[in-house]
């Protein structure tokens, strides 16, 4: 089995098991705030990389199939979901249960969890679509109720 016959919440989980002491080695050496601003850094670049290659193998940077890439990784019920809007120019929704955060925080290691996972978000939109605007205000890892996802893709005139 290779990394892509894993579902996303099992690469999650070991990238973690192997990421969080490394992150707390570094942290003790180099403070939080450094050790975790290397890391999103690194992080934020792969997953802007794994962006371009979606919209490469989708053939299309729409927001509809962004919504649908988006779909799938809450699949099978990693994260529970209110649809607020969804059409061609918006993808609007809060996670309301995010099996990713339990996880990391059965494994211990939730205080990293904002920069294992949710810092992947921006950056894969930036690298699928430049053009589709993310805005994220809360997330259910960093302690809120509930994630809010908005995704908007201005009309060209």
């Amino acid at each position: 089995m290779n990394l892509e016959e894993l579902n996303l919440l099992e690469q999650r989980k070991i990238e973690a098991a192997i990421a969080a002491p490394i992150l707390q080695g570094y942290v003790e050496k180099l403070g939080r705030s450094k050790a975790l601003s290397i890391a999103m850094e690194v992080i934020e670049k792969l997953s802007r990389d794994k962006g371009r290659k979606a919209a490469r193998e989708k053939g299309s940077q729409s927001l509809k199939d962004l919504a649908q890439i988006m779909k799938s990784w809450s699949g099978n019920g990693l994260l529970e979901e209110e649809i607020i809007e969804e059409s061609e120019t918006r993808y609007f929704f809060n996670v309301i249960r995010c099996r990713y955060a339990e996880v990391y925080e059965s494994i211990g290691v939730k205080e990293f969890g904002y920069c294992l996972s949710c810092c992947r978000d921006q950056p894969f939109v930036e690298g699928f679509n430049p053009e589709i605007k993310f805005k994220r205000t809360q997330t259910i890892m960093e302690g809120a109720p509930h994630c809010d996802f908005r995704f908007s893709l201005d009309s060209k005139p």
